[in-house]
């Protein structure tokens, strides 16, 4: 198990309120009118802001105890401005549906929360007919209004049909549809003889749709479907959710953000993502993480804002950033993606010379948390060894007996900070929030990024 399952280990490769955009209509309903094979798109400017983002991996609550209410008890809610909700699956059909099988449902929106558990500290009723992880979610927002909240569609392990959803137009128009049922007018299955569910159960829990197809044009995880066209087709997927948004904006008079989660590698990008996706969404978040891991022959920073002299890995979030804005991403869209968590090595010699096992030979991941290779910034945290800052690279690592780990602090999370406000880019991101129990990242992120 990676560190999310949204976020993997990367296998090795060879070498190698801003909007209202303006899109042309074909003939024929939900056409999209293509000149030279490009999307016409024109954006409005958006108004001046910056984005503090944190994903909640749902599945966390069941796995490690981790709530929604911790997200208000730590501190976090009052100072994001929008949380992501970890993710929303497609079914084979290319459909946004909740699985009734095992506990998916259950936890999302069936299961009864006591008091202690609940964010208003009010136990929840048999009969109502939102409970679980959206009610709470739902109580969170309704305590902290400006609080946005996305659903995130996708994910490392999840996005095995985005391919089918985005083949033809009518899939895309059919796929957004159903996503727009689903998460943003709640009309949630009623399955298993629950009270729970029905039309508009989960109305006006989610305000925004995040897309995290990883990957268009290949290279995700092997059960994924694929198709040559998958690059050109996540473009116009964009689009469609695009053109549905603003037409259910229209209808209910509320507005609805539209993001997409974007590989932190150059070559993945060039072959993932054209430039015209970029217009129609409200921000898309940069994983500025996993450039190197237990993948990799020798230690190595997975999350340095610059190169460090003699870095086996040439990948920064600097260099990863440089990509995108030369790709056609404006910069006040780009929010930086920041990891909780931190990558590891064992039986690394570390006391030979002054690198303290800094790019030194790695037999072996190590053990976190997150299992192999991977563990959260709290557990790292309470580790014992040495701890080094490199403010030059603005990289962190541990060295803890014959283990090196590589992970973010607050202070290199300020320093992320200044970056973003020093280049006029469009906010930072956790991944995730359960890796930052106390809310240390996510206060770093708040204090350091100013309005």
């Amino acid at each position: 198990m990676t560190p999310s399952r949204r976020h993997h280990a990367r296998p090795p490769r060879p070498p190698g309120r801003w909007r209202r955009l303006l899109l042309g209509c074909a003939a024929g309903a939900g056409a999209l009118a293509l000149v030279a094979g490009v999307v016409a798109v024109v954006d409005a400017v958006r108004e001046p802001s910056v984005q503090r983002i944190a994903y909640f991996a749902d599945w966390n609550t069941a796995n490690r105890g981790y709530r929604i209410k911790d997200v208000a008890d730590s501190g976090a809610a009052d100072r994001l401005t929008r949380l992501m909700w970890a993710f929303g699956e497609i079914s084979p059909e290319g459909r946004c549906h909740i699985p009734v099988a095992g506990s998916r449902a259950w936890e999302v929106y069936q299961r009864r929360y006591s008091a202690e558990d609940s964010v208003d500290g009010r136990a929840d009723t048999y009969e109502q007919p939102l409970a679980g992880g959206l009610n709470q979610l739902r109580k969170l927002r309704e305590s902290h209004p400006s609080l946005g909240a996305s659903i995130s569609l996708g994910g490392w392990n999840t996005s095995t049909h985005f391919s089918t959803a985005a083949r033809t137009e009518e899939s895309r128009r059919e796929f957004v549809r159903s996503c727009v049922d689903l998460w943003l007018r709640g009309d949630l299955p009623v399955a298993d003889g629950e009270p729970q569910g029905g039309a508009g159960a989960a109305a006006g829990v989610f305000d925004g749709v995040d897309l995290d197809w990883e990957w268009p044009g290949g290279d995700g995880h092997p059960d994924n479907t694929e198709h040559p066209a998958d690059r050109r087709n996540f473009t116009l997927l964009v689009a469609e959710f695009r053109r549905q948004l603003d037409a259910l904006a229209e209808e209910t008079g509320r507005e609805y953000t539209l993001s997409v989660s974007l590989a932190g590698d150059e070559e993945r990008m060039r072959e993932s993502y054209e430039p015209e996706a970029f217009g129609p969404v409200d921000f898309a978040t940069v994983q500025g993480y996993d450039l190197t891991g237990p993948w990799s022959q020798t230690t190595g920073h997975h999350s340095q804002l610059y190169t460090p002299r003699g870095a086996p890995e040439e990948e920064s979030v600097d260099s990863v950033v440089r990509a995108y804005l030369d790709h056609g991403l404006p910069a006040e869209k780009l929010v930086v993606g920041f990891p909780g968590f931190g990558r590891g090595w064992q039986g690394v010699e570390t006391g030979a010379d002054a690198s303290f096992g800094r790019f030194a030979p790695a037999p072996e991941p190590a053990e976190g948390d997150y299992g192999e290779g991977a563990a959260s910034y709290a557990d790292l945290e309470r580790r014992s060894g040495r701890r080094f800052h490199d403010e030059s690279s603005g990289s962190q690592w541990l060295v803890s007996g014959d283990e090196w780990w590589s992970y973010d602090t607050p202070e290199v999370v300020a320093q992320k900070a200044e970056y973003v406000r020093q280049h006029d880019l469009g906010g930072l991101m956790l991944w995730n929030l359960d890796m930052d129990p106390d809310g240390e990242l996510v206060r770093a992120m708040d204090d350091h990024l100013g309005w």
